[in-house]
């Protein structure tokens, strides 16, 4: 992938899930991500306002639903799609177990952890709107954007607030952001799915000025 996307593999996983640049049915370049009893994810660093380009707006479709995914258990925590947003949220912050467990996460993984992140994903079965803390880490707050097979194979346009999801996950403002990551994982459920992101960005309004979820 061009640059400043970056692979990032993960630990004690066999399969990587397969990133390429493919034509969407309107000629228009989009992401894919083939992922087959597999994970990774694709990051981007980068270094916005979260005040003042609060809005996260993107497109993504899916193949299909994972039959055996489950948000509330790390043997579950698998997605067809999920969108990262890393923040530079002070470290000195955290209570000293959570400074542990990010020393720890930093070995096991090889790279530098976020200190606070929001996760949209399409869930199987999970309502819409639903949000809970990473089967993983009480510093990912997973939020339930697309949920069930009914839209499977067609894009979907979201758009979300990312300060106020925030603020309601940690209860306070929302730091800068310092990154995005891409992601379709099937490494714990042992399925396979294909997804596809475009036109990811962040804004200062919601797209049109239209209403959005908050």
């Amino acid at each position: 992938m061009p640059a400043p996307w970056a692979l990032n593999l993960l630990p004690n996983v066999d399969n990587a899930t397969r990133f390429d640049l493919v034509s969407d049915e309107n000629h228009v370049t989009v992401l894919r991500a083939v992922s087959e009893a597999a994970a990774a994810t694709l990051t981007h660093k980068l270094h916005a306002d979260a005040s003042a380009n609060p809005w996260l707006s993107w497109r993504w479709k899916v193949s299909r639903m994972l039959d055996s995914a489950n948000l509330e258990h790390q043997e579950g925590d698998d997605y067809a799609a999920r969108i990262y947003v890393l923040f530079d949220y002070p470290v000195e912050k955290l209570s000293l177990a959570d400074r542990v467990k990010m020393s720890l996460g930093q070995s096991l993984y090889g790279q530098e952890l976020p200190a606070a992140a929001l996760c949209y994903v399409w869930d199987n079965h999970h309502p819409t709107g639903l949000d809970a803390w990473s089967a993983y880490s009480n510093r990912v707050r997973m939020i339930v954007v697309e949920s069930g097979p009914q839209h499977a194979g067609h894009w979907r346009m979201e758009q979300r607030d990312v300060a106020a999801d925030f603020r309601a996950a940690f209860g306070e403002e929302a730091p800068p952001i310092v990154g995005i990551a891409l992601a379709a994982d099937t490494d714990n459920t042992g399925e396979n799915v294909t997804a596809w992101f475009g036109d990811v960005g962040f804004l200062g309004a919601p797209p049109n000025n239209q209403v959005a979820a908050k």
